[in-house]
């Protein structure tokens, strides 16, 4: 698909999108400090084990090997907060501020798994909160970044955090335990516990999430880029899961989606992309990097 024609879907469904990005937009163009997940994950163990690793060992995942790694902690070092440090000072680069700038022109709300303020940094941002009643910093869902107070998530313009924040170290979602843990927040928020009543919870106008980001993914059309959604991406990939079963549930609430990647040799892998549009994505490959993080935002 050209980037025209991509330019076009966000055009044509401007007043519905919303906006899903994941690391990859700080690690182009060959970006030296920003980490991969791996790195970073390396970069813990060194911390905290006696052992030498130079990689991740094959036959475990990223959140796996994060739960390892607080077994191996026996320093008790606070490896949230430590995540917390290595990102503080990251910096925006010309193309974050291109695209945000657009997203803010189309008043659209943005949903990143990434923990730093590196897309808040490219204009007069604020923490702000669509509701302060029973906040807590493990589960900081109704905090965001922007500069218009919000009555519901989906109003408008705001950065969301789906994985943690660092403004809140102890929300920073890495290992497998964290992702079970917002698994069953969520869950207790859409189905109030109740398996044998699907969507229990968000089957009512004011449900128990709806100030919190979880009100965008099932309320927009989302455009996801520079997210590998990997099988690791355990919470992310249940969340779409859920999605789709509210949507065949009730029709008429339902909303598109698209996942931009850079077309690749092998093409996008068989498996995510079987994933991706059995939860209602379309799959769109371009030729380039520049393609997803420059040229569409034009």
């Amino acid at each position: 698909m050209t980037t025209d024609e991509i330019k076009d879907i966000i055009e044509r469904n401007r007043d519905e999108i919303a906006f899903v990005v994941g690391n990859g937009i700080n690690r182009y163009p060959d970006n030296p400090n920003a980490l991969s997940w791996d790195d970073l994950l390396i970069n813990l163990w060194d911390k905290v084990s006696f052992q030498t690793l130079t990689r991740r060992p094959n036959g475990i995942s990223l959140t796996e090997f994060y739960d390892i790694l607080e077994l191996e902690n026996t320093q008790e070092i606070n490896l949230q907060k430590e995540v917390s440090n290595l990102m503080t000072d990251w910096k925006p680069l010309a193309h974050h501020g291109k695209i945000i700038n657009r997203i803010r022109e189309l008043n659209a709300p943005v949903l990143t798994t990434n923990f730093e303020e590196t897309f808040a940094k490219t204009f007069d941002y604020h923490l702000m909160r669509t509701e302060h009643e029973g906040f807590t910093d493990f589960y900081p869902w109704t905090t965001y970044h922007g500069n218009t107070q919000l009555g519901f998530p989906t109003d408008g313009f705001g950065v969301w955090y789906i994985n943690g924040m660092i403004n809140y170290h102890r929300s920073i979602r890495l290992g497998l335990s964290h992702y079970m843990g917002s698994v069953e927040r969520a869950r207790n928020l859409l189905h109030k516990g109740n398996e044998e009543r699907l969507f229990s919870g968000k089957n009512v106008s004011n449900w128990k999430g709806y100030k919190t980001w979880l009100h965008i993914i099932f309320n927009k059309s989302l455009f996801v880029f520079g997210l590998g959604l990997e099988e690791n991406e355990t919470f992310l990939r249940w969340i779409l899961i859920e999605r789709i079963k509210y949507f065949k549930r009730f029709p008429d609430r339902k909303h598109k989606g698209w996942y931009i990647n850079k077309r690749s040799n092998n093409g996008t892998d068989a498996g995510k992309k079987f994933f991706l549009e059995r939860v209602g994505f379309e799959v769109i490959e371009v030729d380039n990097f520049a393609d997803i993080y420059e040229r569409i935002w034009n």
